[in-house]
């Protein structure tokens, strides 16, 4: 049985069988969600190398550990001690490979509508040379000619990719809020718990904002300072009520019946983030009191509490992660697209209420075929009457996500000196676009309560 498992890995790795776990315990999954995931992996993987490269920690490491160092410096022309192997010009090079890979994918794919296509086999399969072609072209980027010119062009390219991605990813997120409230909502007809439970999760998302909104209140504002922070903070609370009520009006209830304060609390809890986000990125303040200036508007942990840093920019990684998986593995199912245009949601008459609604496919009601895998791991072939999403957008949001990675861990456009310590430290660039990101959202979520008000034509069918 053992044998037979490893033979099914060698298939996935050299042709296009379907990857599947060992372990015959783990539950069934479809063809397209284990490709996806796969790629997820591939992509996670590079941009833990990127996040490590940004470590002022590697080049002593290396230095220390790694014998004939500096020869070897010498002999890759890497620089002294191998500084371009290193630092932002690092994670430009890398990122610029992998952004390459899923771009020619996502070329590749175009038009591809059925699984018998060698293209279709091509994207779900051969993953140990799809493997190498990622490190040809991660490594092929320290090999380009006229780095400066490169570095400097390919940053405002990285720029407005990475924008990109974060429209996608708060589009995603109404979308998100949206599908949680219908879900939960059409399960209250067949049993009021779930009313309960939507009252409980409803309020439980405001006490979380407001509470939020009153510790960044507390710590990021001061009697003699920090205006901006005062600006800004009274404008995304009063946003925030300002949609709540909004949602629950009686102008938007009669056309959107299942619009509630569900939604608004989701966005709410993001929106605050986002703030929280931006204020700690904001560069500190000083003000002087008795003689002495004094380090003002900023949380605990940046006046010189090394170990709650590091808490906050762990935080902050696991968050970046989070939002570029769920970005990359959601946005390409065909009721998350729906997320790319104003819609209104409706009641469909087979909505099962679920709480792990989230995860459903667009691939539920397809005749199941499965196949054994020596003992491992059920594999559900979804795609064979024809693929279930688009492989050429589904690699074109890793591209994006590529760049908004790259944007990310150099700390955008403040690069030069940008390290992973820092990814929640002091930059206006940093700043502002996590300010505009949550006006942003907010004005996305308004749009879907709106639009079918004043285009009631369009969004009738």
């Amino acid at each position: 049985m053992c044998n037979q498992c490893c033979l099914s890995q060698l298939a996935c790795c050299c042709g296009t069988a379907a990857c599947s776990l060992c372990c015959g315990c783990c539950p069934k999954i479809k063809q397209s969600t284990g490709t996806r995931f796969m790629y997820a992996l591939y992509f996670m993987l590079v941009t833990v190398i990127c996040v490590v490269m940004m470590s002022p920690t590697v080049e002593k490491e290396m230095q220390e550990h790694i014998p004939f160092y500096s020869d070897m410096c010498d002999k890759l022309s890497a620089g002294e001690n191998c500084k371009d192997l290193v630092g932002y010009s690092a994670v430009y090079k890398v990122c610029f490979g992998m952004a390459c890979f899923f771009f020619f994918f996502c070329i590749f794919t175009i038009r591809v509508q059925s699984s018998t296509d060698c293209r279709a086999a091509i994207h779900n399969g051969f993953w140990c040379f799809k493997f190498v072609a990622l490190l040809a072209c991660c490594a092929g980027g320290f090999f380009l000619p006229n780095q400066e010119t490169f570095l400097e062009v390919w940053r405002y390219v990285g720029a407005v990719g990475g924008f990109f991605f974060l429209l996608i990813q708060l589009m995603l997120l109404v979308e998100f809020a949206h599908r949680w409230n219908q879900n939960w909502t059409s399960g209250v007809k067949y049993n009021k718990l779930w009313y309960a439970a939507l009252a409980l999760v409803t309020l439980l998302l405001f006490t979380v904002a407001v509470a939020a909104l009153v510790f960044m209140a507390l710590f990021y504002t001061h009697s003699e300072a920090c205006y901006l922070n005062k600006i800004f903070l009274g404008i995304n609370g009063s946003l925030c009520l300002l949609v709540s009520l909004l949602a629950i009006s009686p102008c938007i209830q009669s056309i959107q019946p299942m619009s509630g304060l569900l939604q608004p609390g989701v966005i709410s809890v993001y929106v605050m983030y986002l703030t929280f986000s931006a204020l700690s990125s904001k560069p500190i303040e000083m003000v002087e009191e008795n003689g002495v200036n004094v380090t003002v508007c900023v949380f605990p942990y940046s006046s010189g509490d090394e170990s709650g840093k590091r808490i906050a920019t762990g935080v902050g990684t696991v968050i970046l992660f989070c939002c570029i998986l769920y970005s990359c593995l959601t946005s390409t199912t065909r009721r998350s697209s729906t997320a790319l245009r104003v819609y209104r949601p409706s009641v469909q008459e087979n909505e099962r209420a679920r709480c792990c609604f989230c995860w459903g496919d667009d691939s539920d009601e397809f005749e199941e075929e499965e196949k054994k895998t020596g003992g491992g791991q059920d594999v559900m072939y979804d795609e064979r009457d024809g693929t279930i999403y688009s492989y050429a957008y589904f690699h074109f949001v890793f591209f994006l996500g590529s760049l908004y990675v790259m944007m990310t861990v150099t700390n955008w456009f403040h690069y030069d000196n940008a390290k992973i310590e820092k990814l929640l430290d002091g930059s206006w660039s940093v700043f502002w676009i996590k300010m505009a990101s949550s006006w942003v959202c907010l004005l996305l979520y308004m749009g879907t309560l709106v639009a079918p008000m004043l285009c009631p034509k369009r969004f009738e069918a």
